[in-house]
C-alpha cells in the first residue's frame, strides 16, 4: 500500500513538473513573438510594438485568473459561465494527476498565445490603449468562450471536433480577431498606390526576426507537447516523442517548402517568407501532432509552407495590410491544419472539423468587430498621420528603440 500511494504521488508530481515546464516554454513564445513583430516593423515602431508584447500577456494573466479560466473550465457541469469570485480557478479534484495550479498556468500561457497573434496584424498604426483594450475583453471573454466550446466540455468537443493543442482555438482565433481589427483599421501609410499598386514597407531587423521565428519553433514543443496533459507512463512517454517529432518535422519542411517557392516564384530566397513557413508548418501541425507519421508530418507542413505565401500575396492584392503575415500564417494555415486532421485520425470527420473551423472563425470574428467599431467610435483605434509619420514609438511610447540611428 505504500508502495503504491508512493508510486501515485511521483506520477501527480511528474505530471505537475511536465505542465510548469511546458507552460513555461509556450510563456517564452512571448519573447519570440515580441521578437518577430520588432524585426518585422520599422525602426520607428519598435518599442510600441514590444510595449504592447509585454503588456498584453500581463494583461491575458490577470484577466484569464479573474474571469477567463473560470469561463472556460470551472462550473461547467452546471451549465454555468458565470465566473464564481470565490473560487477563481476551482478546486482540485480527489483524483487529479496533475496539480490544478500548473493546469492553470499552461493554459493562461495560451490565450496569451492568440492575443499575440494581434498585435503584429494591427502593428504601426493602432493606438495603444484600444489594442490593451480589446486584450482585456478577448482574454477575459471572448477566447473562454470558444475555449469552453471544444477544450471545456462544451458543444462542439461533444460533437467530436478535434483541435489538439489550438490550431483553431488558440491561432485562427487570434487571426479572426486581428482580421476583423485590419479592416475596420485600414492599410499603413504609403502601403498601396491609389491606382492599386503595392509599395512593400521592409522590416527593420532581420536578425531579430529569425531570432523571433526560432524562439517561436523552440516554445511550440511545449505548446503541442505539453497538450499531451500526462508524461508519466510509457504510452504517454511514447506520444510526447511523436508530438515532438512531428512538430520539428512540420516545421522544417514548411521552411524547405516556403524557400522553395520563394525560389521558382520570384527567383529569390525572401527571409520574411520563409521564417512565416517554418511557423505555418507549426500552426498547421497544432491541430493534431500525435496521429500522422512523420513523412504526413511534413506534408502538412510543406502545405502550409506554401499556402501561407499565397495567403499573403492574396491578402496583399486585396489591400489588407497585414504586416507580419499573421493572418495568413495563423488564421489561413490553422484552418488548414484542422482540415486536414482526418487525413491520419480516423476518429475526426472533414464535416464536423470544417463546421468547427467555422463556428470559432463566426464568433470570434462577429464579436471581435463589434468590440473593433465600440472602440474606433468611442476611443478611437488609429493614430493621426502625423504621429503615424513620426512613428508609434514617440507618440505612444517617447522612448525610440534606436535612438542613435533615428538622426538624433
Amino acid at each position: 500500500m505504500e508502495l503504491a500511494i508512493s508510486v501515485s504521488e511521483l506520477r501527480f508530481a511528474l505530471d505537475t513538473l511536465f505542465f510548469c515546464l511546458s507552460g513555461a516554454l509556450v510563456m517564452w513564445m512571448a519573447a519570440g513573438f515580441a521578437m518577430l513583430e520588432a524585426g518585422l516593423v520599422r525602426a520607428k515602431n519598435t518599442t510600441e510594438i514590444l510595449t504592447k508584447n509585454i503588456c498584453l500577456y500581463a494583461i491575458a494573466c490577470c484577466v484569464f485568473l479573474l474571469v477567463g479560466y473560470n469561463i472556460m473550465y470551472v462550473g461547467n457541469a452546471e451549465g454555468s459561465w458565470l465566473p464564481s469570485f470565490g473560487t477563481l480557478i476551482g478546486n482540485q479534484a480527489a483524483d487529479a494527476d496533475h496539480s490544478l495550479e500548473s493546469d492553470f498556468f499552461f493554459q493562461v500561457v495560451f490565450v496569451a498565445t492568440a492575443m499575440s497573434v494581434v498585435s503584429g496584424a494591427v502593428a504601426e498604426r493602432m493606438k495603444l490603449w484600444a489594442f490593451l483594450a480589446f486584450a482585456v475583453v478577448l482574454t477575459g471573454l471572448i477566447y473562454p468562450i470558444e475555449g469552453y466550446w471544444v477544450w471545456g466540455g462544451g458543444f462542439l468537443s461533444e460533437l467530436g471536433f478535434t483541435d489538439f493543442a489550438g490550431s483553431g482555438v488558440v491561432h485562427m482565433a487570434g487571426a479572426a480577431a486581428a482580421l476583423a481589427g485590419v479592416l475596420l483599421l485600414g492599410a499603413r501609410q504609403g502601403k498601396y498606390g491609389k491606382k492599386g499598386e503595392i509599395y512593400p514597407i521592409p522590416g527593420s531587423s532581420m536578425p531579430l526576426a529569425t531570432l523571433g521565428a526560432f524562439v517561436l519553433w523552440f516554445g511550440w514543443f511545449g505548446f503541442n507537447g505539453g497538450s499531451q496533459l500526462m508524461v508519466s507512463d510509457r504510452a504517454n512517454a511514447e506520444a510526447v516523442g511523436q508530438i515532438f517529432l512531428n512538430t520539428n518535422a512540420a516545421a522544417a519542411a514548411g521552411t524547405v517548402a516556403a524557400l522553395i517557392f520563394c525560389k521558382l516564384r520570384w527567383g529569390k530566397s525572401d527571409l520574411t517568407m520563409i521564417l512565416n513557413g517554418a511557423l505555418a508548418g507549426l500552426v498547421a501541425i497544432t491541430a493534431d501532432p500525435l496521429s500522422p507519421s512523420p513523412i504526413w508530418a511534413m506534408t502538412v507542413g510543406a502545405l502550409a509552407g506554401v499556402l501561407v505565401i499565397i495567403s499573403i500575396v492574396a491578402l496583399d492584392r486585396l489591400h489588407i495590410d497585414d504586416p507580419v503575415g499573421a493572418i495568413s500564417v495563423h488564421g489561413v494555415c490553422g484552418v488548414l491544419g484542422l482540415i486536414l486532421v482526418p487525413v491520419s485520425n480516423t476518429d475526426a470527420s472533414f464535416a464536423i472539423q470544417a463546421l468547427g473551423a467555422l463556428v470559432i472563425f463566426a464568433w470570434v470574428f462577429s464579436a471581435s468587430l463589434l468590440l473593433w467599431f465600440i472602440l474606433k467610435r468611442t476611443v478611437g483605434i488609429r493614430v493621426g498621420k502625423d504621429e503615424e509619420r513620426s512613428g508609434m514609438d514617440l507618440h505612444d511610447c517617447g522612448i525610440e528603440a534606436y535612438p542613435e540611428f533615428m538622426g538624433k
